[in-house]
């Protein structure tokens, strides 16, 4: 579903064709060379691209292998795979080449350099996906998914890109902006024709849409905790005092030697972060210094910067070594976090133990126990609205619903108490569209524009 948008004002060089790897560079099968453009076609066909200037007409979308020469002197460039998406019909809804040619570096260059030599310009950072928003192919929420897709390092950040890629977001945002203007239309419709055959609007309905908008709009914000989860990771520390294991648990979970593990104690003097993916929630795991007094000036240092992780953490995991050092580790940490705290014996190879996770790092025992228990433990930690697929990922659409509701609530605030006219508190419902409209791009406002595109890649 795509937001309905205004006429595009063009900026300067958006008439003009452009060109960029859409791959990777580096070694490889294929590469792929995209042009966008009105002029797409012509500078094909002048790499000799659908038999050259003279070839036979296109089909779209069908693939057709041309032997590609430079536009100048004519010497033989590659061998490619061209398809052709006709205007509006394509990724940018303009006119769209895109040429397969083999991968590595050198002949996805040549054939770059020649489709310039032709005419076309190189693409700027996220010039291509920017063109599909502006002739209406997606709306930005969308865009910032394909960023998000391309940048996704989890399974659950790739299903949430895919979905608002999909327009999951972006129909709840417009469902939303309809809902201002319905509000807004019962105020005009009271405002403007008082004494119409139907009569005056009733207060209390009015009332009672501008509830439902700003509960809609509550709701929709309170999901923002859950997509900087999906997008971050749930902050997952592992505590305890020095040679309990932490280091080697840590190494254990990611599955490769990230953390120095030795048996001096104290090693560990600083936090070491690594992101791990998980069926639901992925899960950023911190390996923090062991925690005991000391008069090592470097380790102190160490011991705090683990005491801010644990305060800050969703999830704790308290490890020792025995029994009383789990339970000792317990009382300590309860103490200085919020988060669910998990007792973790990590020495299970090591005598009987009543604690019910033990684990060992060595011998790869109790490890899936444990990644099972955080999983649940990091559901806990989610808002009441987790299981909505419409979720708040950037603080971008934070920023944006936050003012919209407090429009809606400045509205509501003035018209039940009767304190200013009905024209005046409309322009709280206009301030509300606007701050949607914004957000998903059916308005023309270039330096938003630039804010979401700015960090696109080459090519996309």
């Amino acid at each position: 579903m795509h937001a309905p948008r205004a006429t595009p004002t063009l900026l300067p060089g958006d008439d003009e064709t452009i060109v960029a790897p859409a791959t990777a560079p580096g070694r490889g099968a294929v590469a792929l060379v995209r042009l966008s453009g009105a002029r797409a076609m012509t500078i094909a066909r002048a790499l000799g691209a659908f038999g050259g200037v003279h070839g036979a007409a296109a089909v779209p979308r069908h693939a057709t292998l041309s032997t590609l020469t430079h536009p100048e002197s004519g010497g033989q460039l590659e061998q490619a795979l061209v398809t052709w998406f006709a205007a509006p019909r394509s990724y940018t809804g303009e006119e769209v080449v895109e040429l397969a040619v083999h991968g590595g570096v050198v002949s996805p260059s040549l054939v770059v350099a020649a489709c310039l030599a032709a005419g076309a310009r190189m693409a700027l950072p996220g010039e291509f996906t920017r063109r599909a928003v502006m002739h209406g192919r997606m709306d930005l929420v969308q865009a910032e998914a394909v960023a998000d897709l391309v940048d996704a390092r989890t399974r659950a950040m790739q299903r949430l890109a895919l979905s608002q890629l999909d327009g999951g977001l972006s129909r709840r945002l417009l469902a939303l902006r309809d809902d201002v203007i319905h509000l807004d239309a019962l105020l005009a419709y009271d405002i403007d024709f008082p004494e119409e055959d139907d009569g005056p609007i009733a207060p209390a309905r009015i009332a009672d849409a501008v509830s439902t908008l700003r509960t809609a709009l509550e709701a929709l914000l309170r999901t923002a905790p859950h997509g900087a989860l999906v997008r971050d990771g749930v902050l997952v520390v592992i505590a305890g005092p020095p040679n309990a294991g932490k280091s080697s648990l840590f190494n254990a979970l990611l599955g490769e030697a990230r953390a120095i593990v030795t048996a001096i104690p104290g090693t560990t003097r600083d936090a070491i972060e690594a992101l791990l993916d998980r069926p639901s929630l992925p899960l950023r795991l911190v390996d923090t210094a062991g925690i005991r007094d000391t008069t090592d000036a470097l380790e102190q240092l160490g011991i705090e910067v683990s005491s801010r992780y644990v305060g800050q953490a969703q999830v704790v995991l308290a490890c020792g070594a025995t029994d009383a050092d789990v339970q000792h580790t317990v009382q300590a940490l309860q103490e200085h976090t919020e988060g669910v705290v998990i007792p973790v014996r990590t020495k299970a190879d090591v005598g009987e133990s009543a604690v019910v996770l033990q684990v060992s790092a060595e011998r790869g025992e109790g490890l899936e126990q444990l990644l099972a228990a955080v999983d649940a433990a990091a559901v806990q930690v989610l808002p009441a609205d987790g299981a909505n697929d419409a979720l708040l990922t950037r603080e971008r659409h934070r920023v944006a619903l936050q003012v919209a509701l407090d429009e809606v609530v400045a509205f509501e605030d003035a018209w039940s108490a009767g304190a200013l006219p009905a024209p005046v508190a409309a322009v709280h419902l206009l301030a509300a569209r606007e701050a949607i409209s914004e957000l998903i791009g059916s308005v023309d406002i270039e330096d938003v524009l630039d804010r979401v595109f700015r960090d696109f890649c080459i090519g996309k």
